[in-house]
């Protein structure tokens, strides 16, 4: 069973990019795939509200969709060490931690700017980005 997993983004989110080039460069274990919310893949994988919305960073990891801090729980989970000791996070309610992530994202374009195209990846990374 395939054991990676598809990190959805906003590809005009500069935010979100900055997000994805940290998680290129711990992506030791190759687990990690990329994907923007604007991109064909995305279409295949993600439900038509949260693509029409851009307001979440999406994980599809066996069969299931991730959205806001459970998303971004489960990366860090498989960055591996230190990474992962992020996870002591989920000690906190749920509700807080999508509360302080909804706040970022409703405000992230006007704090970290917004691109005026998607993200493309470089000839190394090119096998981590699915259409």
């Amino acid at each position: 069973m395939d054991d990676s997993l598809i990190v959805f983004f906003d590809g005009v989110c500069s935010l979100c990019n900055g997000f994805v080039d940290f998680l290129m460069s711990h992506n030791k274990n190759k687990k990690l795939k990329f994907a923007s919310l604007q991109g064909n893949t995305a279409k295949s994988y993600i439900d038509q509200i949260s693509l029409n919305e851009l307001k979440t960073i999406i994980v599809y990891h066996k069969g299931k969709t991730f959205k806001k801090s459970e998303a971004i729980f489960l990366i860090v989970k498989n960055l591996g060490a230190p990474w992962n000791l992020f996870i002591i996070f989920r000690l906190i309610p749920r509700f807080i931690c999508d509360a302080i992530y909804d706040f970022i994202a409703r405000h992230r374009y006007e704090i970290f700017g917004k691109k005026d195209t998607c993200r493309i990846p470089t000839e190394d990374e090119k096998s981590y980005f699915l259409d």
